[in-house]
């Protein structure tokens, strides 16, 4: 029953993709109702997903690959609708669903095998710095789509000659208003994220911090955020340079979920 509930709910992300695409070339808003429809149903099914996986692994679904892009896609999904009822972003849903169904594929391809727990994730824990963390991946995301977002309408603005995005893409201010909910939703749960696995590491392991390459890319990023998050606050870093560091600051974060596990190995391979 997962296999088929995951195949439906891909179709629904890919279905929601398709309506804001169609949304961004038509400006209709008749789609765009029937596109924001889709995406809330499709979080809805993966949310219905990832209590039946849980059922049938036995355990909380963040395990493996496949469980952990699943999350981060849910994540993502949850993360935007959550902004989208707040504030009201045009054509945010046109970059983010992209994200969502790119996840879901990467998930589709990753094996879905239930393995038994090894004696280190057979922790209460698990359910707490796992989702926490992923989920800071979420509304990291969100921010990096706003960063892309903000590039591409400055681009228009800078050239003089404006066409596409222009007309389709919020103010400059907006964007960047938007950049810095984002970082502060995402930035905090990111911290919890790393004082949670440090309690976990002192539980598992007999220590907070073992310099583990995922480890240690998880504070290169936080390094990032922070350095953003402080300029902006005191330097009063905003615009192109603040967009370009959440891109970078995002891309750090993938390499830290997939970059670490595949090329440097360690004691959190196991999530590969």
């Amino acid at each position: 029953m997962g296999y088929i509930l995951f195949q439906v709910t891909l179709l629904a992300y890919i279905l929601a993709t398709a309506a804001y695409m169609v949304y961004f070339w038509t400006q209709r808003n008749d789609i765009r109702t029937a596109a924001r429809g889709i995406m809330i149903a499709s979080g809805l099914l993966h949310t219905l997903y990832i209590i039946v996986r849980y059922f049938e692994a036995g355990h909380t679904p963040l395990t493996n690959h496949h469980e952990t892009i699943s999350f981060f896609a849910w994540s993502v999904t949850w993360g935007y609708l959550s902004f989208h009822w707040r504030y009201n972003v045009r054509n945010f849903g046109s970059f983010v669903s992209p994200v969502v169904t790119i996840l879901m594929l990467i998930a589709t391809f990753s094996s879905r095998e239930i393995i038994p727990l090894p004696p280190a994730l057979k922790s209460a824990w698990l359910p707490v710095h796992a989702s926490i963390a992923i989920m800071a991946n979420g509304f990291l995301a969100l921010a990096f789509c706003g960063g892309i977002m903000y590039l591409l309408q400055e681009r228009e603005l800078k050239k003089k000659r404006f066409g596409l995005f222009y007309t389709r893409l919020p103010s400059l201010d907006a964007l960047d208003n938007l950049n810095n909910h984002c970082l502060a939703v995402g930035f905090p749960l990111l911290t919890l994220g790393i004082i949670t696995g440090s309690i976990w590491a002192k539980q598992a392991w007999g220590t907070y911090w073992q310099w583990d390459p995922k480890e240690t890319w998880s504070l290169i990023t936080w390094l990032l955020y922070a350095g953003l998050l402080h300029q902006r606050f005191t330097v009063g870093w905003r615009g192109r340079r603040a967009a370009i560091m959440t891109i970078i600051g995002f891309l750090a974060a993938m390499f830290t979920l997939w970059g670490v596990t595949y090329l440097l190995g360690g004691a959190h391979s196991y999530v590969g």
